[in-house]
């Protein structure tokens, strides 16, 4: 047991520290986790299941009074949502809409089984299918496809000639245009799966924490202009080539431009009507949400009345309008994905599956703290991972957490993930039997669903002048983001906000703020004297505090600081000081005689008489830690301030900082004050009296010699 003496005598509390176990050895700690996780029983293989399907854990508990009524109401709104995005944005994965409907049913069905959040709806995402088209239209490219063609839908005789020619000279007798795009999206998917669920496994659910919420906010920003951007062409109707590469929206803005004034008038009138109703519409949904118990199916509504008009009206054989065209109903029998394709997209499915699983588990905690639940972040990795992998077998493509679909999920009373197959039952309904009635909805509606579901994401710049306020290296992150992703492409945008996230985090703590400060009147409380008025320096001592952890990034950083604040270069004083000691011709040790003060010790010899203190106390209470370059600096400068006859002190060190000040031999017993108690205090106030009164102690001794 130690015991602090400074307290002893002032008649308070004695602080006694307890002594650490032991830490057990490497070989015992390895045996002791093998056998914890190799040993069958009975027991474990129920927690297992449990811990791996949380669905065992809470429906046995379901009450069908309390949850059922709001699990089906949020169910058959989701479901009721889910048809027409999923038509839609398979124009952004450019897939036929079939797939997307067999993404939202399996997606829906294995979260319900693994998910751990209540109240998140895992299915097709805008963002996603953005990546995942961007990585097909590649992959058609470069197998010699037209990339006009987006989907299914009417060709001309010269386009499916070369599709012919192009799939023989590839080995693809069997496999068309639109064959090869959903094995394409398959492959990157169950990469990207096999990655969500390598990283559950691997615990490493901690990596998405580094995607902050600026640069998901900012990525989000850039991906829906490039989303917007994608878009255009179907609602003016003209056929312009997906473009591929850096500079992609700027490209593509520049062939619309061209293509202007073929735009389909025909479109054209439908994307303004559809586009003015589905945004008063929501506006109104906005505005009266309070009132509103069930959101209203706006796009279900437009799109069934669009397409009415368009099958009774014949616009696509009288105005040449782009239609969705056949949807067949059922469903295609599994595929292995091809493992040859896999390879090829395996460095594109890294970012797929860092966004998937970074807004994923984001989703889940907000919902989760806001309802007062917990979820397991690992565990949802592999929730979103197992809805990649076991899809992609059966012709699905890449899934994640969506905002709009989540929040509608809780403003109609969701309650558990029994909704989740509710909307799963209304997505089978329309697989088995209604799919083929979408076969005339034009593509220009499909567009404008896209276009208005981006409103939240594109209202995020509003919040750029605010984020600048509180923290302009956030909303540079945001800023250098948001234009990567619109002027490079969404990668580069997801690589540089990470880039600059990282840059910002390292430029905090690698300048963080430096203050002496100063006696709040009597007390025993200090402040930094340059913030507060009124405040009362000590006489003789500095107290400086390094708000920041002091590693190899900031020492020099931490010297200058101290320097200017203190007034005295205390490594330039003590080298100056040894130089004139070494040519008078005496060692480090011995007494130094000074021009104005005569012959004397060497400490008192050594005090400088402009430095104007004694001793220095550093406040190291938000010094989060400590490495080896931060504990040579602190040597160091203890070194120096002794040469000087300066006693250095630290005061309020954490326990992390105590251990590794020990360990790198800085509490030594080779120093004046031995031991720990001479050294560390509890308070900035016990260290500054601790300093005055050696001080006076020395100063009679001075005095004398």
């Amino acid at each position: 047991m130690e015991v602090s003496p400074e307290q002893q005598q002032g008649g308070g509390p004695v602080l006694v520290r307890r002594r650490p176990p032991a830490p057990p050895g490497v070989c015992k700690t390895l045996k002791a986790r093998l056998k914890q996780h190799c040993v069958c029983s009975m027991q474990g293989a129920r927690v297992l299941v449990q811990d791996l399907f949380p669905v065992t854990r809470w429906l046995c508990r379901y009450s069908l009074r309390e949850d059922l009524a709001g699990d089906v109401m949020s169910g058959l709104v989701i479901g009721i949502i889910l048809v027409p995005q999923a038509i839609a944005y398979s124009l952004l994965a450019g897939l036929q809409p079939i797939y997307s409907l067999y993404t939202s049913f399996f997606a829906n069905l294995i979260y319900f089984l693994m998910g751990t959040s209540r109240h998140v709806s895992v299915g097709i995402f805008s963002l996603l299918c953005l990546m995942v088209g961007q990585v097909v239209d590649r992959e058609l490219l470069l197998a010699g496809f037209d990339t006009t063609q987006e989907g299914p839908g009417p060709r001309d005789n010269s386009s499916a000639l070369n599709a012919s020619v192009t799939t023989q000279a590839l080995g693809l007798q069997d496999c068309g245009r639109d064959c090869y795009a959903i094995r394409v999206a398959t492959a990157l998917t169950l990469m990207a799966g096999i990655y969500q669920v390598l990283m559950g496994v691997l615990r490493l659910g901690f990596v998405s924490a580094y995607l902050s919420q600026p640069l998901l906010d900012g990525f989000s920003m850039g991906a829906s202009v490039t989303i917007l951007t994608s878009q255009l062409k179907h609602l003016l109707g003209v056929q312009v080539p997906r473009h591929q590469g850096l500079g992609m929206v700027v490209r593509l803005w520049v062939s619309l431009l061209r293509s202007a004034g073929q735009a389909n008038l025909c479109d054209v009138l439908t994307s303004a009507v559809c586009l003015a109703v589905l945004l008063a519409a929501k506006e109104l949904s906005d505005r009266y949400r309070h009132r509103l118990k069930v959101p209203l199916p706006t796009e279900l509504l437009v799109i069934v009345v669009a397409t009415l008009m368009s099958h009774l009206g014949q616009f696509h054989a009288r105005f040449g309008s782009s239609v969705a065209g056949d949807i067949p109903t059922g469903f295609v029998a599994p595929q292995v994905p091809d493992p040859g394709l896999m390879w090829r997209v395996a460095l594109d499915a890294v970012p797929l599956a860092l966004v998937g699983s970074a807004f994923s588990i984001s989703l889940a905690e907000m919902f989760a703290r806001s309802h007062g639940y917990s979820v397991r972040a690992n565990q949802e990795l592999l929730a979103v991972g197992c809805c990649n992998v076991l899809p992609a077998f059966f012709h699905c493509f890449a899934t994640s957490a969506a905002l709009a679909k989540s929040l509608v999920k809780v403003a109609t009373g969701c309650r558990t993930q029994l909704s989740s197959v509710v909307s799963a039952a209304v997505v089978l309904l329309v697989l088995l039997a209604l799919a083929p009635l979408f076969r005339d909805l034009q593509r220009s509606v499909l567009a404008c669903v896209i276009v208005v579901s981006l409103r939240g994401a594109l209202r995020k710049v509003r919040d750029v002048p605010k984020l600048w306020r509180l923290s302009r290296a956030d909303a540079l992150v945001w800023v250098a983001t948001a234009a990567t992703c619109v002027l490079v492409s969404t990668e580069a945008g997801l690589l540089a906000g990470l880039l600059f996230s990282l840059l910002s985090l390292a430029g905090r703590t690698q300048r963080p703020r430096a203050a002496l400060l100063a006696r709040i009147g009597g007390s025993g409380f200090y402040e930094d004297a340059a913030e507060f008025e009124g405040l009362v320096p000590e006489p003789g001592v500095r107290v400086f505090r390094f708000a920041g952890p002091l590693y190899y990034a900031n020492t020099d950083f931490f010297l200058r600081s101290l320097y200017s604040l203190t007034g005295l270069d205390v490594g330039h004083a003590a080298a100056k000081r040894k130089k004139q000691g070494l040519e008078a011709g005496v060692s480090e040790g011995d007494p130094v005689e000074d021009k104005d003060r005569g012959p004397a010790s060497s400490t008192a010899a050594l005090v400088p008489v402009t430095a104007g203190f004694h001793a220095v106390v550093i406040d190291c209470a938000p010094l989060l830690f400590l490495d080896a370059a931060g504990l040579a600096t602190l040597q160091d400068l203890r070194r120096d301030y002794g040469a000087l006859g300066i006693t250095l002190l630290l005061a309020c060190c954490s326990p992390s900082v105590r251990d590794a000040l020990r360990r790198g031999g800085f509490l030594g017993d080779d120093q004046e004050d031995t031991g720990e108690e001479g050294q560390l205090f509890h308070s900035v106030h016990n260290a500054v009296q601790a300093a005055r009164a050696r001080h006076r102690e020395q100063a009679p001794t001075n005095s004398s010699l």
